[in-house]
């Protein structure tokens, strides 16, 4: 399956640094590495005017070490109140200052993930404080042994976090998702038995599994397809989003020897795909695409296409199709389709919205 290289994380970079974004515009990785700048310049920027603050003062000693220390502490404190705030609630708040509201989580957040990236933000801001300390004491007194060491720890601790989340953001952005969205950021009503058929599908058991979609226009089929599909890619698999009819037409396209690629993977040969727009669902009635003629498409209008049927038996898909229509049994005609390209019933599974 599709991984991210050395090579395409030095592409992504060169890629980042070279260019103008008032006509490319900007990248996952490129708004991350932007995002981090500007928490060290809100930790070194206030660093330096509380040292000269603190330095106008003759009764105060090492200024440089206090005033780093004292804006770091409260970055600390800002960061830990707007992360613990929810985690202690344990719901939603319509408090403002907590920068949440609305209802209840139908998904709990991941919060050691997010803790880890309050932990980053924090060391950047510190980052940032402790250089102004150096360069301050420098430019003053010269003593600046222990402030070195401490922006060294903190470089060096850093070193883990960068690589982790670069590395997530290209993850993400090679997904081609259509918006950035979160499981957790779902709020539209789902039932149990919806949300066990969705934590049978997130578990990392090694199997190919597809999970069905249903649901009318606006019940939120495409946010949460979104949100399965990118809580894979921040674990750092490979996942691919398309629409049903871009995806028909690559069943026709015979890939080419040596072949650029803008992503380092496709539809074929990725862990997780996700897709979208089968059909619209309520209001309209009629589905645009049925199961027997999805499959027909897939096989080329030919007896079986073994290598298309092959990347489905192989790859868990999320499909997001229309209305449940129990009239015409779409939901068991979609699984008797999957079912005889070789996919195991126990791997499949299907909601309501």
């Amino acid at each position: 399956m599709g991984r991210i290289t050395v090579k395409d994380v030095f592409k992504q970079v060169k890629a980042d640094l070279i260019g103008k974004d008032s006509y490319r515009g900007v990248s996952l990785t490129y708004s991350w590495l932007a995002n981090q700048f500007g928490h060290i310049s809100l930790g070194f920027i206030p660093a330096s005017v509380v040292f000269f603050l603190l330095k106008n003062s003759n009764s105060v000693e090492h200024a440089g070490l206090k005033a780093a220390s004292y804006v770091a502490l409260a970055w600390i404190c800002f960061e830990l109140y707007n992360f613990l705030g929810p985690l202690l609630l344990n719901k939603k708040t319509k408090s403002k200052l907590l920068f949440v509201s609305g209802p209840a989580y139908q998904f709990q957040p991941a919060w050691g993930n997010i803790a880890f990236d309050t932990f980053t933000d924090l060391c950047f801001f510190a980052t940032g404080s402790f250089t102004s300390a150096v360069l301050m004491v420098y430019f003053h007194d010269g003593s600046i042994q222990l402030l070195i060491y401490i922006l060294l720890a903190l470089l060096l601790i850093l070193q883990y976090p960068i690589h982790f989340w670069f590395l997530t953001k290209m993850y993400e952005q090679a997904a081609q998702f259509p918006f950035q969205f979160r499981l957790s950021q779902f709020d539209l009503p789902i039932s149990e038995t919806a949300k066990q058929s969705i934590a049978y599908w997130l578990a990392d058991n090694h199997k190919a599994k597809h999970i069905l979609i249903f649901g009318n226009v606006n019940s939120g089929k495409t946010s949460l397809s979104v949100g399965l599909g990118n809580e894979k890619a921040i674990m750092h698999k490979s996942v691919t989003y398309t629409t049903a009819t871009k995806l028909i037409s690559l069943f026709f396209t015979k890939s080419q020897p040596n072949q650029q690629n803008a992503y380092p993977w496709n539809w074929q040969n990725c862990d997780y795909l996700v897709v979208d727009d089968m059909n619209p669902g309520n209001p309209v009635r009629e589905d645009i695409i049925s199961a027997d003629y999805f499959l027909e498409l897939m096989d080329n209008y030919s007896n079986e296409n073994e290598v298309n049927r092959a990347v489905f038996r192989n790859t868990s898909v999320i499909w997001v199709l229309g209305n449940d229509d129990s009239s015409s049994n779409v939901k068991d005609d979609w699984k008797k389709m999957l079912h005889s390209i070789g996919i195991s019933k126990d791997h499949i599974c299907s909601i309501e919205l």
